[in-house]
């Protein structure tokens, strides 16, 4: 029986763990789509407790607590930290082959130095060596710094001021850079009960006063360049899937008019509106140079009663089962005219694994390498079998080897972890290919793709 995650956890052969520790492992981390708090990062925060480390926002781990029968009160109610660090080790015994199981154990080796299994019996001696360390000075930045990031990006709307970027910029003692990235959803969200509250503090933002769809545009390029400005690389849409409805810019004015007054605005009137102003904002991304990003295949909300009375992001959303082919493939083609921004598709649903990976093909351009980008396992899963898949999927229908690889998509300093659980996939993958004879056993050259995927592609992507 193997050692608990030992030195070689995931390495299955030799070649991996060569590819492993001697070319993966020490590989910066350019964390591009994370939803961190840059307030904390500002502030360097320091944490009384492990709970504050795991438990405060983290929606995975809530929902394995509710489906391991924990009450509410340990999760999101009034209990104390301690009972509810207690619960949580109480439920990641049982969580085998869960992620959380193989990312909360990295997190104590890798941040903490114990390498005892998490659960009841040893959670209160955990509780107390953890807590010691973190009291010792485990603040926000040193979190980032042992894990050796070099650039994070954070998730912002449009109307946001950047307060906390930019006191960063100007302290400038800090080496990680700190960049915002643009989400304008809710720019998008024409149908939601807010849109028009909404809008007038982007244009509140963008110094307009946004009553058509021309300041509309305007005050989203205004917002654009102030990003770009602090150094914005990305952009990143949601959508349960994209939209395809051409419209004229007419006939999005109309829409948006009637949505400022609080008029009805049906669901084809919803697609058209989002289909001519992310055509416009893609445009403005390929001007700037930037990576545009759509996450496509959650469905939101899902149980009512509970995101009433916890909010948005609090564990209850799905995976939903849409048709996405045509509509994406009909909304890139639209963009041919105008060019294509650099692009990376994610997928919630493992069913579109084969859509995306063919789809990036369509619109790949000579003389830029890895333009288009079908993005890492995401959300429901980043974990082996799902990780495993996505790589043998790109492997299988496109460039393994210009893949941008990993990201955190998360709100916990302490998951920089993940990308080391990637890599040892990803070289684990490759490695296997070379044991078996399936690839050249050309170490150096394996060991170079190895890293691009770990680092340098995503490197070269952000360059203008």
């Amino acid at each position: 029986m193997k050692q608990f995650m030992d030195q070689d956890f995931l390495l299955r052969t030799q070649a991996a763990k060569t590819l492993y520790h001697q070319y993966a492992k020490e590989m910066p981390i350019n964390d591009f789509h994370c939803h961190v708090n840059v307030q904390e990062i500002c502030e360097d925060r320091h944490y009384d407790n492990l709970t504050q480390v795991w438990l405060s926002g983290d929606h995975y781990k809530w929902r394995a607590m509710r489906l391991n029968g924990i009450d509410e009160k340990y999760i999101t109610g009034d209990a104390s930290d301690y009972d509810k660090f207690f619960a949580y080790a109480r439920t990641i015994a049982y969580a085998v082959g869960n992620p959380l199981y193989h990312w909360t154990h990295l997190e104590l080796q890798r941040f903490f130095g114990i390498h005892e299994p998490l659960h009841e019996d040893t959670a209160p001696a955990i509780w107390e060596k953890a807590n010691a360390i973190l009291k010792s000075g485990l603040s926000t930045r040193k979190m980032i710094l042992m894990s050796n990031v070099r650039t994070l990006c954070s998730t912002d709307d449009p109307a946001d001021d950047l307060r906390f970027h930019q006191l960063l910029r100007d302290e400038g003692s800090f080496p990680v850079k700190v960049l915002p990235s643009f989400r304008p959803d809710q720019a998008l969200d024409v149908r939601n009960g807010n849109f028009a509250s909404y809008i007038k503090k982007l244009g509140i933002a963008a110094g307009l006063d946004i009553t058509d769809w021309h300041t509309l545009k305007e005050a989203l390029k205004n917002r654009l360049d102030f990003f770009d400005g602090m150094g914005c690389r990305v952009s990143d849409h949601a959508f349960s899937y994209v939209p395809f409805a051409p419209c004229s810019e007419q006939e999005a004015d109309n829409i948006l008019k009637k949505a400022l007054g609080s008029q009805d605005i049906s669901m084809h009137e919803e697609e058209a509106y989002k289909t001519r102003l992310l055509q416009f904002l893609a445009g403005l991304y390929l001007n700037k140079g930037m990576i545009m990003q759509l996450h496509i295949g959650p469905m939101r909300r899902v149980n009512a009663a509970m995101t009433r009375a916890l909010g948005a992001d609090t564990g209850f959303d799905s995976i939903n089962d849409l048709n996405i082919a045509e509509s994406l493939g009909l909304f890139l083609n639209s963009l041919n005219d105008q060019g294509m921004p650099k692009t990376v598709l994610y997928c919630l649903n493992p069913k579109d694994n084969y859509v995306l990976g063919t789809m990036i093909g369509n619109f790949a351009e000579g003389g830029i390498a890895g333009k288009m980008q079908f993005g890492s396992a995401w959300w429901f899963n980043d974990h082996l079998d799902g990780m495993e898949a996505q790589m043998k999927t790109l492997a299988n229908l496109g460039m393994l080897s210009q893949f941008v690889g990993m990201l955190t998509d998360s709100r916990s300093f302490t998951s920089y972890t993940r990308f080391e659980y990637f890599r040892r996939l990803l070289c684990n993958i490759i490695g296997t290919w070379m044991d078996e004879g399936e690839i050249a056993p050309d170490m150096d050259r394996m060991g170079q793709l190895v890293q691009d995927v770990c680092y340098n592609n995503i490197e070269r992507l952000f360059e203008r």
